[in-house]
């Protein structure tokens, strides 16, 4: 089961920028990123971003839980979950519902696993989102998803039909290059902790961001 493995490669800490939750997080990052990507081509496998707290997602999460009139009483998507962390601070926050989007089931099973170390009630959804308009949600969160170009095609239109909608719509992001910023509104930066395994880097300076 994928939620063996990701108890057997795993162990319950937290991330440094936001101590308040527990996540099933990577205990050597190197190791784990070469074990799966062994296996990638051979089992299907995708890289394990679930099993570390990224700066975009930390970011993001710390703004949440400081913030919490932001998700009080409202419903909201967490996409690209990743570890989950965002959509565990949305619910601490006071979230009525929140949902954790993931294209990954070992994510979505670090998810649920995190979830249930917090005590906290997260909801799941396997799937690509993106060509839809989150309908139902007012609030949507993504920490770190502009990763490449690929991505940011799909997101920024995605981004402009929740927009229309009236939908709550905050970025994490620790700089990557595929962020269009001319389109975005800074609302909060911070300097996040980041495994130097996967940054090249002890620190990113990693910034919140809302549509314009």
């Amino acid at each position: 089961m994928t939620s063996a493995f990701v108890r057997a490669h795993t162990r319950l800490g937290s991330a440094p920028h936001v101590p308040e939750i527990q996540l099933h997080l990577a205990e050597d990052a190197f190791d784990l990123w070469e074990r799966v990507e062994d296996q990638v081509g051979e089992k299907g496998l995708a890289p394990p971003f679930w099993a570390f707290a990224w700066a975009g997602g930390q970011a993001l999460a710390r703004y949440v839980l400081d913030n919490p009139s932001l998700v009080a009483g409202r419903s909201v998507l967490d996409l690209a979950a990743g570890c989950g962390v965002v959509a565990l601070a949305a619910a601490k926050a006071g979230a009525r519902r929140v949902v954790a989007n993931e294209i990954d089931q070992f994510a979505i099973d670090a998810i649920l696993l995190n979830a249930e170390a917090n005590e906290l009630s997260v909801q799941t959804e396997y799937g690509d989102m993106l060509d839809g308009d989150a309908d139902g949600f007012d609030v949507v969160l993504a920490g770190d998803i502009f990763y490449d170009t690929a991505v940011t095609s799909r997101m920024m239109p995605f981004i402009h039909r929740l927009r229309t909608r009236d939908v709550t719509v905050l970025v994490g992001d620790p700089g990557r290059a595929h962020l269009p910023r001319e389109q975005f509104t800074r609302v909060a930066h911070y300097e996040v902790p980041v495994p130097t395994a996967l940054e090249n880097a002890e620190i990113k300076t990693t910034t919140v961001w809302q549509p314009r």
